[in-house]
């Protein structure tokens, strides 16, 4: 991963595949450039496949691999027990 981003990019693709608008408005704070070069590194890397429909404009649809899933389990653990404890009314 190049970025601080692309662990975002992991963790919000965790539950479905998305398009690049959706992925966009996901990830509070990141330009379409940034997206764009962070995508473009994780499916280089075999994090994230690419599914291009031939329309007018084209539709790009984002997924995890199966490696992507496998990287992005811990992650998720990770950011699911952050969120949990920086919850308003969390004890803690």
């Amino acid at each position: 991963m190049t970025s601080r981003w692309g662990v975002w990019v992991l963790i919000s693709l965790r539950g479905s595949s998305l398009r690049f608008y959706e992925l966009r408005e996901s990830i509070q704070g990141i330009s379409e450039k940034m997206l764009a070069q962070t995508l473009r590194a994780l499916v280089q890397d075999g994090l994230v496949w690419r599914e291009v429909e031939p329309t007018t404009p084209p539709q790009v649809t984002y997924g995890l691999t199966g490696f992507g899933r496998d990287v992005g389990e811990p992650l998720t653990e990770l950011f699911d027990r952050i969120t949990r404890r920086l919850s308003p009314g969390s004890a803690g």
